[in-house]
């Protein structure tokens, strides 16, 4: 079996990281697909807001509640499932706001929810959209019947971005660290970022959206309102880091043969090797298949203007393939031990069920880059 055979057979949860643009949301969509016509209930859950992981599943649209992937629309595949399929796209307001409608108690909510703090950590504070994608995928994992979760998170800039989020959102709820940010300000009457001496952090950031005594006042309600839930939110992201580092769950690094994109998924694993994360592949998306003899045979069939330019073109792509495997060939040195899966750039973009299961046909080994 391929790794990625495997992991569908075993792991519980599948966490598809990488820079933005390089594939993710097909890779994760794929993944859950094959799992589901092997015959283990999945779900795949994405941020991101193009209607493309909709349109590929054949759904209208997807939105922050699960929604079931008609078995019917496999059929001009020839493909017939032997479990359910659920897809959403996480809405990272609605989906704080159901956490806090499950964790609060019902005369704090409205408080809460009014909160002008409360609305910039459930949509801009650093940290807070890999955790609250997290924190669902836990949620899920802990009290619905997948046996397969697929996570396709948002496109980081740094690793450590996604795989500090739980400690972040940790630090940032602790209300010693509260009391020592608000107490000194309060008692001054003074305002101003400098006094809290933060310089770049994600709380100064956070801060800066508001000023004076306006910004002390609904940081310091929002931080009281949330006291008594405070251990409920450590517990639950406790249980978030645990699920980042836990056996079942596993990480498909997705990246292309760029070399911008190659530096950062290096950089990418090196973290999650560091962070005991289970690496269990990274997928090379869009590479540069080397013309094939055959193509260089049609070639020489033609009339000599029309074979210079295609010829041209062959030369072209062989160029753009050599790149590529000297690009493969440097992340295999860079990540030993972790196996690398190559899937072909196709002529049009990944949109249905078709494009996606012949994906899925790279991605498990079934067709293979020569």
């Amino acid at each position: 079996m391929t790794a990625l055979q495997t992991a569908l057979a075993n792991k519980r949860v599948l966490i598809c990281v990488g820079s933005g643009g390089v594939g993710k949301t097909t890779v994760a969509a794929t993944l859950a697909l094959r799992a589901a016509v092997d015959g283990r209930p999945s779900i795949v859950c994405t941020i991101d807001p193009a209607k493309r992981l909709a349109n590929s599943l054949g759904l209208s649209g997807l939105g922050n509640e699960e929604a079931e992937v008609p078995a019917s629309v496999l059929e001009p595949l020839g493909v017939k499932p032997k479990a359910a399929l659920h897809a959403m796209m996480l809405d990272m307001k609605a989906t704080w706001d159901d956490l806090i409608t499950r964790v609060a108690p019902p005369e704090q909510r409205e408080r809460i929810f009014a909160n002008r703090f409360y609305q910039s950590l459930s949509t801009a504070l650093a940290g807070s959209q890999e955790y609250i994608a997290m924190e669902k995928v836990w949620d899920l994992r802990r009290s619905k019947d997948y046996e397969l979760v697929v996570l396709d998170t948002p496109p980081t800039a740094h690793a450590l971005d996604f795989l500090d989020a739980p400690n972040r959102v940790l630090d940032f709820l602790d209300n010693e660290a509260a009391k020592w940010l608000l107490t000194p300000a309060l008692k001054a009457g003074k305002v101003g970022l400098s006094l809290f001496n933060l310089g770049g952090s994600y709380v100064t950031r956070a801060l800066s959206r508001f000023t004076g005594t306006e910004m002390l006042q609904e940081l310091s309600s929002f931080m009281l309102t949330l006291s008594s839930m405070n251990e409920g939110f450590r517990e639950r992201a406790r249980g978030v880091r645990q699920l980042l580092e836990d056996k079942t769950t596993g990480f498909v690094l997705v990246t292309s043969p760029n070399p911008e994109r190659l530096d950062e998924a290096i950089h990418f694993h090196k973290l999650l090797k560091q962070n005991r994360m289970e690496m269990t592949a990274i997928v090379v998306n869009r590479v540069h298949p080397l013309p094939t003899q055959a193509q260089w045979a049609d070639a020489a069939t033609l009339t000599p203007t029309r074979r210079a330019k295609v010829e041209e073109t062959l030369r072209e792509l062989q160029v753009l393939a050599q790149q590529d495997l000297e690009g493969l060939a440097q992340l295999r040195e860079a990540c030993p031990g972790t196996p690398l899966i190559q899937v072909p750039r196709f002529g049009l973009d990944v949109h249905d069920l078709t494009a996606l299961w012949g994906t899925g046909r790279y991605l498990l080994g079934d067709d293979v880059l020569a």
